[in-house]
């Protein structure tokens, strides 16, 4: 897997369903979710191959509780030393406490979620900090736990003010321009969700899925959420 620059601080981690973003502080790494259950050893040499120690990484924030972005999660924390993050209503289905709540799936999207279920299941994973909406989470000069609740319960996004940066979980996709994403527990509430994600009117987009997005990205973002 080759890491793909998106800023001087940010790489793309791409894991063919799903991908992870890491972020480089001065002294630490954090990486926004985590990719499958078996996909440490990837992460770890892609994390190399942009010149960093795995060993810096602090902290692994899991933007939501599904297979794809929490599978690799403990396996990279406990080899690296890392907080695992996530916000405190997914974190039961993290910690396999709780079966993760199936998606209230439109017929068209029935497919893409079969190919999702294809990457490995998710063991259950721990959670060292459950998060409310607002909280800082310790990175990024300032990055905050932004509630987005809709595709699950606990989905939350992670919003960096100060570098424009957002990071928006499976709310939104980029995968065929910027959208609305898909497969969501509570559709109106993902809506509601993606909405306040666009007035924050960010200057790079990372989503679950597609790339990241670093041109006009406020105005797509605000007219996805005018028309999803």
């Amino acid at each position: 897997m080759e890491p793909l620059r998106i800023t001087p601080r940010l790489h793309l981690l791409d894991y063919s369903i799903g991908q992870a973003y890491l972020w480089r502080d001065d002294t630490e790494l954090t990486l926004v979710d985590a990719g499958w259950a078996g996909a440490a050893d990837r992460t770890t040499a892609a994390i190399r191959a942009t010149g960093l120690d795995p060993d810096r990484l602090a902290r692994i924030v899991l933007t939501h509780g599904h297979r794809d972005h929490v599978g690799a999660a403990q396996e990279l924390a406990d080899r690296h030393g890392a907080q695992i993050v996530a916000h405190r209503l997914d974190a039961p289905y993290v910690r396999g406490e709780l079966p993760v709540p199936d998606p209230d799936l439109l017929e068209w999207e029935r497919p893409i979620w079969a190919h999702g279920l294809t990457c490995p299941e998710a063991p259950p994973t721990r959670v060292d900090r459950e998060v409310e909406d607002g909280d800082a989470l310790g990175f990024g000069d300032g990055a905050v736990a932004v509630h987005t609740p809709g595709h699950t319960p606990g989905s939350m996004a992670v919003h960096l003010p100060r570098h424009g940066v957002l990071f928006a979980g499976d709310t939104v996709a980029s995968v065929r321009g910027v959208t609305f994403g898909v497969m969501h527990v509570d559709r109106a509430l993902a809506l509601a969700s993606l909405r306040r994600l666009a007035e924050l009117r960010p200057s790079v987009l990372c989503c679950g899925h597609g790339p990241a997005v670093t041109e006009g990205t406020a105005e797509l973002l605000s007219a996805a959420a005018v028309a999803p």
